[in-house]
């Protein structure tokens, strides 16, 4: 199963990039963030019209998340996370779709820091960390796709020392990411391809993808059943050179349908 996540800054002002991003890259299942996007306005027939059926939870102007699949019926399971009191942020989406449970979310942006946006971003995130904490050890693959507004390591941003006052690279939150893989969840692009410069997102001015320097962001965690059927990560930067694109690119995944992967000392922790 290849799945992919892509924050596309609009669904339907990139509509025709995303379409033709599907059809060149052929994912089977696809979460999308930043759709911008009240529900009604969803593009769900443009993407029927390739195969893909779709769950969403839309907002106007802002947010918005989707799962689209092309492999097998959607079985939502979830929209927003449990315990939030605003609901009027669309953030969250998760689904199971060929037993594999798949969640979508667009992680608050947090800046201006500090302020109240970035003490949202603080309490969002821990409410993401709890309930990650209730489904890294289910007894099936499951894989939490999208943009955390995140950059884990120095390796991860272009010129790490003109990002350390922005929320994306805030001490906080990076310890909040470094807490969600002690829970037992894998960053499946690291599992890979450790030490390599990566990145997601590139700023839209400065030719900044040009110089490649960007920011990695856009993440795909795993939990230890489904890191062992992992058998390729990647970014797919072509998209990002098109005319009228989003400014990240897809990242995407590759689960067999059988472990291709040794059993770590941390898959056997997590389910004790």
């Amino acid at each position: 199963m290849k799945i992919a996540t892509y924050n596309v800054n609009g669904v339907n002002a990139r509509l025709p990039v995303l379409l033709r991003w599907l059809e060149l890259a052929q994912p089977d299942v696809v979460c999308l963030q930043e759709l911008k996007a009240r529900d009604e306005r969803f593009p769900e027939q443009a993407f029927h019209d390739l195969g893909y059926d779709a769950v969403w939870n839309g907002q106007k102007s802002w947010n918005g998340v989707a799962i689209l699949s092309r492999v097998g019926e959607i079985h939502e399971t979830r929209r927003g996370l449990p315990a939030d009191p605003d609901r009027t942020q669309s953030r969250y989406i998760e689904a199971a779709v060929q037993g594999v449970l798949i969640a979508c979310l667009y992680l608050p942006n947090g800046n201006p820091r500090p302020g109240p946006r970035f003490e949202y971003k603080l309490r969002w995130f821990e409410r993401l960390e709890a309930h990650l904490g209730t489904l890294v050890s289910l007894d099936a693959p499951v894989v939490i796709a999208g943009d955390f507004n995140v950059m884990p390591t120095d390796i991860d941003v272009y010129v790490p020392d003109r990002w350390r006052d922005d929320a994306l690279f805030a001490p906080e939150v990076r310890a909040a990411y470094a807490r969600l893989l002690k829970q037992g969840w894998i960053d499946a692009l690291r599992e890979l391809h450790p030490g390599q410069h990566i990145y997601t997102f590139w700023k839209y001015w400065r030719r900044s993808f040009e110089r490649d320097a960007g920011l990695r962001i856009d993440h795909l965690l795993l939990n230890p059943l489904a890191a062992r059927r992992l058998k390729a990560a990647e970014v797919d930067r072509r998209p990002r050179g098109w005319d009228k694109t989003s400014d990240h690119a897809p990242v995407w995944i590759e689960l067999s349908d059988k472990p291709v992967r040794a059993r770590t000392r941390k898959d056997a922790s997590s389910h004790r």
